[in-house]
């Protein structure tokens, strides 16, 4: 798959984000997973993210992830791009990248470093380093403790011809929209934070497209459904699907820290594609909350076919 089938995906239609599926010992399932990314490839999407933050990336092991990019290359091949996470340490982002080129995954999402705070010039010789050593399209995740400014940015996509595009984690529309002014369409750029619905209008005001829909794996015919009024300036619908769905999803979700991925897995199961519990540290709802979300999923599928 060439580069420009990949930034063509990235830059138009919605980016879906499944859930890594566990048994009830809590490992990896196989079968389950595949079943997932089958029924994932079905509907609208234009690109698959594996292995992303929604899917537990750190918390897999080495031999986890590549039982799941090779599933991923198994169950959708070419029909659609497929782009898998690499981070963590540099050697381990770089022995990671080198099992997604063997696996046939067609593009790498960089996770920020793990924990550590870090300066910008160490950012950037870290995310060098690592697109330096894979041959495969490279996405920076600006995230959490990786953090990239406009100049960085710039820099970067100066030194690495294979660093296609940016995923904002940030939510900071200044520092974006300063960031696409300055690089310009050099890469292609991507709304990354989470339950990015909420604020997509804003993310489109300024040029960016599409972004990373973890509610897909719940709700997947209002998270298409929303997506298409977006794009088509339906301005009814997308206010009644944010203030019915969207804002009362992301209250819940601020219940407690690691939601945003936890509240997913539950409603997964809620609607019979379970993909098992999260793993520590984080935790699922409890069952009031999960109440809550089941009541959402409901309206969610009477908006969707509004």
């Amino acid at each position: 798959m060439n580069v420009q089938k990949i930034t063509d995906a990235l830059s138009n239609g919605l980016l879906s984000f499944p859930i890594t599926d566990l048994d009830s010992a809590g490992n990896f399932d196989q079968k389950s997973y595949e079943n997932r990314l089958d029924w994932f490839s079905s509907k609208e999407i234009s690109s698959v993210f594996v292995a992303g933050g929604t899917g537990e990336f750190f918390s897999l092991s080495k031999e986890e992830y590549a039982q799941i990019i090779q599933s991923a290359a198994k169950v959708i091949g070419d029909r659609l791009p497929v782009i898998s996470s690499v981070g963590r340490s540099i050697p381990e982002a770089i022995e990671f990248a080198k099992m997604a080129e063997e696996a046939g995954m067609h593009a790498l999402l960089l996770m920020p470093p793990y924990l550590t705070g870090c300066p910008k010039d160490g950012l950037v010789k870290y995310a060098e380093t690592i697109m330096k050593n894979t041959s495969l399209p490279v996405i920076y995740y600006n995230r959490g403790n990786g953090i990239l400014a406009a100049p960085e940015v710039k820099e970067l996509s100066d030194k690495c011809e294979n660093f296609i595009g940016l995923k904002d984690g940030t939510g900071n529309m200044q520092e974006l929209n300063d960031t696409i002014k300055t690089v310009g369409d050099r890469l292609v750029y991507i709304g990354g934070v989470p339950t990015a619905e909420i604020i997509s209008e804003a993310y489109l005001a300024i040029g960016v497209n599409t972004y990373s829909s973890a509610v897909f794996n719940f709700v997947p015919d209002l998270a298409i459904r929303y997506y298409k009024a977006l794009r088509a300036g339906e301005k009814e619908v997308v206010t009644e699907i944010i203030k019915e769905f969207f804002i009362p999803f992301v209250n819940l979700r601020s219940k407690k820290s690691g939601y945003a991925v936890s509240l997913i897995k539950e409603g997964a199961k809620l609607i019979g594609q379970s993909a098992g519990e999260v793993r520590a540290p984080l935790m699922m709802p409890n069952p009031e909350e999960s109440k809550m979300l089941e009541g959402l999923i409901f309206k969610a599928e009477k908006l969707a076919m509004n």
